[in-house]
C-alpha cells in the first residue's frame, strides 16, 4: 500500500493520535476501481463522499488537490484500487465534535483483488444491521457490524455473508449490494434505513430496470438468480446459499455485459474478482 495523508491542504507524515476517525469512526470513505491510471466513476464517488460529509458536517478535501494526488498515486497508468478516507480531524477526548476542526484525508493505492473462479458462496449472518436513517446510504467509517459479520463468514467457510436488519429484512452483503432475479425482474433492497448505497448498485438500477423493494430471507432463497456487486469487484454471481444452489444464469451474464458498458475496468475480457475483503 502507498498512502498520502493531508490535514486540509497540508501534507502530513502521519495521522494525529487524537484523530476522531481513529477514535470514533468519525468520517467517511470511498473505495474506487482504477483503470489505466484513471477512476472512471470518480464523479459518482465524489458525490457520495459529499453526501456523507454533509450528513456528518465535515468539510470536503480540496477537490482539485484530491484529484491531482489520486493521479499521482497512479502515475504509471496502472490498474488498482484507490481509497479515499475523510475524517473530522484531530480533536480532544469525548464525543462532542470540536467547534472548529480541519479534516484529515488520506488517499491510498492498493492492488486489485484476485481473479474469481466460479460463483461465490454465501452465509446468512447472525449479526444484524442496526436501523439508523441518519447514517443510511453513506459509507461512514464505523464498520464494526461488517467486521463481526465478516469474521462470522470466515468461520462458516463462506465467501461472503448476507446481512439483515433488526426486523429481519435483507439489506446487503458485508461489502457489496445485493440483486435477486424474480421471474424477469431484478430486485434490490432499499438502503434508506441502513446499509450503503453503492455506486455500482446505483449505476445498474436503470440498465437492469431494477426495482427497490423489501426482501425477506425466503425471497432471496427462492430467487431465480442472485448476484452481489460493488465498485471494485463489479458483479459477483452467487452459486450457493446454504442448501440452495444456482447454476449460471443468462440474466447475470446480461447484467455483467451492461456493467462492462458503464465501466472499462469491468469489460468482459478484464480480470474478474473474488477477494471479498476490500
Amino acid at each position: 500500500m502507498t498512502a498520502r495523508i493531508f490535514r486540509g491542504r497540508e501534507e502530513l507524515a502521519a495521522v494525529a493520535p487524537d484523530d476522531r476517525g481513529l477514535a470514533y469512526g468519525d468520517g467517511v470513505f470511498e473505495t474506487m476501481r482504477v483503470h489505466r491510471g484513471e477512476v472512471p466513476w470518480w464523479d459518482a464517488h465524489w458525490r457520495r463522499l459529499a453526501l456523507g460529509a454533509s450528513r456528518l458536517q465535515i468539510a470536503l478535501p480540496p477537490a482539485r488537490q484530491a484529484r491531482e494526488v489520486a493521479r499521482a498515486l497512479f502515475d504509471d497508468a496502472g490498474d488498482g484500487v484507490l481509497k479515499l478516507l475523510l475524517s473530522r480531524g484531530a480533536g480532544g477526548r469525548g464525543y462532542a465534535p470540536p467547534a472548529e476542526s480541519v479534516p484529515t484525508w488520506i488517499l491510498s493505492r492498493h492492488p486489485l483483488p484476485r481473479p474469481a473462479r466460479g460463483g461465490v458462496s454465501l452465509h446468512w449472518c447472525d449479526v444484524r444491521l442496526a436501523v439508523q436513517p441518519a447514517l443510511a446510504g453513506i459509507k461512514h467509517c464505523n464498520r464494526l457490524e461488517q467486521v463481526l459479520a465478516r469474521a462470522e463468514c470466515d468461520r462458516a467457510g463462506a465467501d461472503e455473508g448476507l446481512l439483515r436488519d433488526a426486523d429481519g429484512y435483507v439489506v446487503s452483503a458485508t461489502a457489496a449490494n445485493l440483486f435477486v432475479l424474480s421471474g424477469d425482474r431484478w430486485l434490490t433492497p432499499p438502503v434508506d434505513r441502513c446499509g450503503v448505497a453503492g455506486t455500482c448498485r446505483a449505476a445498474l438500477l436503470a440498465p437492469l430496470s431494477a426495482r427497490e423493494t423489501s426482501l425477506a430471507k425466503e425471497d432471496v432463497e427462492r430467487a431465480d438468480a442472485v448476484f452481489l456487486c460493488n465498485a471494485v469487484r463489479g458483479i459477483l454471481p452467487v452459486a450457493r446459499l446454504g442448501a440452495r444452489r444456482w447454476p449460471v444464469h443468462p440474466g447475470v451474464a446480461a447484467a455483467q455485459a451492461s456493467l462492462a458498458r458503464l465501466h472499462p475496468g469491468f469489460r468482459l475480457d478484464a480480470p474478474a474478482l473474488d477477494d471479498l475483503n476490500t
